[in-house]
């Protein structure tokens, strides 16, 4: 029929056709994630549904905004050949890379880090290696790619170019039937950006997922692109935050600054070197120590024997809990005790602003201050972080194969852990001390390869990573073996903590919250008292500040984190931004907080989330807590602020 060739009719046609593409690449998501997301209830589809067109709405919206204008502007370069070419073009290429593309990784990359793609990956993605491990993430996920190529056809083949358009009306009234079909699509694209046409609708934001699911990992998958990338780009530098208390009461809840006790003397620890690793997706479930429970009927007993061993003999962490999920998050939260809540620290712009990180604390005390990586210099931005708390000297990837040639470079990220730990090791023996020195391991990663002569030596385990993690824990093992018995290492302390969990998990429990963030965290101290167990949450930001009172350190610090031996807190907890909302993590519970009320209240031993706690247990102390840290932190961030104001008195420190 003519009406179905019409201009109105095949912008209709054409803007179905991306509903349906988006969705197959809903179902490529899940499929690919399934392990993560779990099974949907059934009760939930309908509502599942309805979120997921709202959200691809959107994105459709903010991808082809130049394609409808195009398409309904009321002349007749409607008609004209390279016109319609140029709306062709528009919404394949733009559609492709935009919907298409974008979503197929976005699939990928929510199976190692839990999110969406959004504008942090965007400012984020400058290594060098950049390309070279996206065509690895291409090859390993070729049947992905594949059907991301079948769904750019079907917008190339479903498009129908080749239709000739046929006009209903002519004359003057083709302009007025044109004209109310532009109005009409104006109004509809305003109502679908915003998620709704009344006066009380807030612009629908990505935390608006929730609405159609309890589940997190569920409201993370009817999420979709553009929008997440666009949403996230709109609010980069501008700080939006509840005030709860006035500052009166706030500072009576909770500080970030902290006033040691004036009579604050040595202890043993006081002047000892500082060697802290920080190892590279280490999650507490490769230990047999930390989790006996996972390897009680296994006949592997973990992945992590020399690390185990020296637990023992260590004070160690047994509910220890990353501050977040990705490794330039981890370095703010373990060097200056400053969480990442939405964005990453290091990435938003007013973290340039001064601060007394540990390693600048240390230097002033007349520590030597170093950062060993072994991957490019200035990778990941992990140097520019380094430079900014304090540390002076670098070394990456070019130091080392100055010394030792370019032969041990794994071909993805940088050095063999086992190779750069002993040129640490090298150099540390030739430094003055004291020395605060930091490494940063890289082997227990994607694409999660051990070096030739290694192949078959550790045990593959039961995800790709824990060959990985076993040839890092023996090169551990053969760091200590050679080094245990020089001077400086028996006035060391040693600290161990990874900077989030694994992106492969082995059992249900790592693959939802609190089990997600558990990672691996203990101190050990040759020839002292350091030892013990710590069964109570600690996390990521806890280190600095105990690392400082370990040392008998009696200047005022800025941290928002606490020294779990001389500040003590009620009920202890974790926190971390998790799917677009705040949670807590207690001794026995997962508290999750959306910015205004306490949305779930779950044991931590109910993986699934299946029985919400809140009318049973009382978490208004948590709750408090939660909400005076995040004022305070966004507060902080939006004056630029790090630092300790002596006029506060001492009494309101945490």
């Amino acid at each position: 029929m003519k009406i179905f060739r019409t201009h109105t009719a095949l912008l209709v046609w054409r803007i179905t056709l991306l509903y349906v593409v988006l969705m197959l690449c809903r179902a490529l998501f899940y499929l690919y994630n399934h392990a993560l997301i779990g099974a949907l209830p059934t009760d939930e589809l309908w509502s599942l549904l309805c979120g997921s067109m709202k959200f691809d709405t959107v994105s459709i919206l903010y991808a082809n905004a130049v394609f409808i204008l195009l398409s309904v502007v009321p002349l007749h370069l409607r008609e004209k050949h390279w016109w319609q070419s140029i709306c062709y073009w528009y919404y394949v290429i733009v559609n492709s890379l935009l919907l298409v593309a974008v979503s197929v990784a976005d699939a990928i990359y929510f199976r190692y880090t839990q999110k969406r793609f959004s504008a942090d990956e965007i400012f984020f993605a400058d290594n060098d290696n950049s390309l070279q491990l996206v065509l690895k993430f291409a090859t390993e996920n070729w049947y992905m790619v594949l059907a991301g190529v079948a769904l750019i056809a079907v917008l190339v083949v479903g498009y129908r170019r080749r239709v000739k358009v046929e006009q209903i009306f002519a004359g003057v009234w083709y302009y007025i039937s044109a004209f109310v079909v532009m109005l009409v699509a104006v109004g509809l694209a305003i109502g679908g950006i915003r998620g709704g046409f009344t006066k009380m609708t807030r612009p629908i934001t990505i935390s608006n997922a929730t609405l159609y699911t309890a589940d997190n990992a569920r409201a993370t998958m009817i999420l979709s692109n553009p929008f997440c990338i666009l949403r996230t780009i709109s609010s980069s530098g501008k700080l939006h935050y509840e005030k709860y208390f006035d500052d009166k009461t706030l500072a009576e809840i909770y500080s970030p600054e902290h006033f040691p006790a004036e009579d604050v003397s040595p202890t043993e620890l006081t002047g000892r070197n500082v060697v802290l690793f920080i190892m590279e997706s280490f999650s507490a479930e490769h230990s047999a120590l930390l989790r006996p429970d996972i390897y009680k009927d296994s006949e592997q007993q973990g992945y992590t024997p020399f690390l185990d061993s020296l637990m023992r003999q260590s004070y160690t962490f047994y509910n220890m809990y990353a501050n977040g999920k990705r490794s330039i998050q981890a370095l703010p939260a373990v060097w200056s005790s400053i969480p990442s809540f939405k964005s990453p620290f290091v990435l938003m712009p007013q973290a340039l602003a001064e601060t007394r990180s540990l390693p600048a604390i240390l230097k002033d005390k007349g520590y030597e201050t170093m950062f060993f990586c072994g991957s490019d210099h200035g990778s990941m931005g992990f140097g520019a972080y380094a430079r900014q708390t304090g540390i002076e000297k670098l070394y990456s990837r070019q130091d080392y194969e100055k010394v030792h040639g370019t032969n041990d470079f794994d071909g993805y990220w940088g050095v063999w852990d086992e190779k750069f730990l002993n040129y640490m090791g090298e150099v540390l023996s030739e430094q003055r001390e004291p020395f605060f020195s930091t490494m940063f391991t890289l082997t227990s990663h994607h694409p999660f390869v051990v070096p030739e002569e290694y192949e078959g030596k550790y045990p593959k385990g039961h995800t790709p990573n824990h060959q990985c993690v076993g040839y890092v824990d023996d090169a551990f093992r053969k760091f200590f073996a050679k080094y245990e018995n020089e001077e400086w290492f028996r006035r060391t302390i040693f600290v161990f903590v990874a900077d989030h969990v694994s992106s492969e998990k082995m059992t249900e429990t790592f693959r939802r919250s609190p089990g997600d963030y558990h990672i691996l965290g203990f101190m050990y101290a040759p020839d002292s008292a350091l030892f013990g167990e710590h069964r109570q949450v600690v996390s990521q930001i806890d280190i600095m500040p105990t690392l400082l009172g370990l040392m008998g350190n009696d200047e005022p610090y800025f941290a928002f984190g606490r020294d779990i031996f001389n500040e003590h807190t009620d009920v202890p907890f974790a926190i971390n931004y998790d799917n677009n909302a705040f949670q807590a993590i207690t001794g026995e519970h997962l508290i999750r907080f959306d910015e205004k009320n306490v949305t779930g209240v779950y044991a931590v031993d109910d993986v699934m989330h299946t029985t919400d706690l809140r009318d049973r247990v009382d978490t208004n102390g948590v709750e408090q807590q939660i909400k005076a840290m995040i004022q305070s932190y966004y507060r902080r961030v939006e004056n630029k602020d790090y630092l300790v104001n002596d006029s506060i008195p001492r009494d309101t420190a945490f």
